[in-house]
């Protein structure tokens, strides 16, 4: 019987559980967070410095269903400045960002300015605050994820992200976790 987490990954934490690198023994890993079962695997990965939902299972199958670009993941990125509307356009419709040393166009999304801030934790490391600058939270959906994708599109536009949390997958939402918080699942799909 395969094992399905949620958990709401806090920022400064690795998306994996342990590593052997030396370079990496100072780094905060998942593990550290909860005793998970043998053969548990993050389906895809949050950078270190970006926080919210990540889903973890046993079921090898249902990790390349959930990666694969059939499931939309929903981000809420905080983002310097007062984003423009010809900006979230150029979001919405494709940006060239460099990806593996290529240039690549990412696909087209759905991007919009949020009216409000969004009830998210407090994160553990303060972001700048609005003395120095406007600043604005947009939501991006995307069903593809190309590596650090959010933060090189919003600076692409011009508008490098602050902050960056995920809080959708599929229809799994982060709602109210708190920061670090693990929860059992039976199944993500339903």
């Amino acid at each position: 019987m395969h094992k399905n987490f949620i958990i709401y990954k806090p920022y400064g934490y690795l998306s994996q559980f342990a590593s052997n690198a030396s370079k990496q023994q100072s780094k905060k890993f998942l593990g550290a967070l909860h005793d998970f079962p043998e053969g548990i695997m993050a389906i895809g990965r949050l950078d270190e410095k970006s926080e919210g939902l990540l889903l973890l299972t046993t079921d090898g199958k249902m990790s390349d269903y959930i990666n694969s670009q059939k499931v939309d993941k929903e981000y809420y990125a905080l983002v310097n400045g007062d984003i423009t509307h010809e900006a979230i356009e150029q979001l919405s419709k494709g940006v060239e960002i460099g990806f593996e040393g290529k240039k690549y166009l990412t696909k087209p999304c759905v991007v919009f300015k949020l009216e409000n801030e969004p009830n998210l934790p407090e994160r553990s490391k303060k972001i700048r605050d609005a003395r120095h600058g406007p600043t604005s939270w947009i939501s991006i959906t995307l069903n593809e994820g190309k590596f650090r994708q959010v933060r090189k599109m919003t600076s692409a536009v011009g508008f490098p992200t602050l902050r960056l949390v995920r809080v959708r997958v599929g229809n799994v939402h982060v709602n109210a976790m708190q920061v670090g918080e693990v929860i059992l699942v039976t199944d993500f799909l339903h």
